[in-house]
């Protein structure tokens, strides 16, 4: 999915000046990163804000369109008040394409209610991460992953290293180890595979 928000230039800076922004239905932001230098805009508040709605745009390559100049960023961060529907302040930081991101995606979980472990045993899929940081060049990156848990068993689980990534992407790993990414565990909470270890004590008797 391509995503095109289009922002004016922005000069008067400062609280004031941003409060009269939203007051317009403006909402301040800011282009920085890559050669260029950081860039102050404003959008129009529903433009961005149901673009914000979109999963997507939150992992997606976006052409930030500033007065005709079209620049290619990512979604940084975005500040929005604590109880209104009102977003106040937008971040982008433009990319390369001949260099490689970092970039959270989601993860789409299919065919749970399939799986051995739910369909034949009983168990519930835990979902214990929803999201992985990847690195790849910008046309290269994903909307999401899609995990397949069609052969996850109960008291097994899938780890990132089992993940089927796109063609040009990659894991970033933050730390030692193969985190798990979803597991089957018998509703109460106690996996099967642990079963045997509980009973060991009454079989030696």
């Amino acid at each position: 999915m391509q995503f095109e928000i289009n922002a004016k230039k922005r000069d008067l800076q400062g609280s004031s000046a941003s409060r009269r922004l939203r007051r317009a239905g403006r909402v301040p932001g800011i282009v920085y990163g890559a050669a260029g230098k950081p860039q102050s805009i404003d959008m129009d508040h529903n433009e961005i804000y149901q673009a914000l709605r979109k999963e997507a745009f939150h992992s997606s390559i976006v052409t930030v369109n500033v007065e005709g100049d079209k620049q290619m960023a990512l979604l940084r961060d975005v500040q929005v008040h604590a109880y209104k529907l009102q977003v106040l302040h937008v971040d982008f930081q433009r990319v390369d394409a001949t260099h490689q991101i970092h970039q959270k995606v989601p993860l789409h979980f299919i065919n749970a209610d399939i799986n051995p472990g739910v369909k034949l045993q009983g168990g519930m899929v835990s979902h214990v991460m929803t999201e992985v940081d990847v690195k790849c060049l910008p046309a290269d990156l994903p909307e999401f992953i899609e995990v397949d848990l069609k052969d996850l068993a109960t008291g097994h689980s899938l780890h990132v290293s089992q993940l089927a990534l796109p063609k040009g992407v990659e894991v970033a790993h933050h730390g030692e180890g193969d985190p798990v990414v979803a597991t089957v565990i018998v509703k109460g909470g106690k996996a099967e595979e642990e079963a045997p270890a509980a009973e060991a004590p009454a079989e030696k008797k």
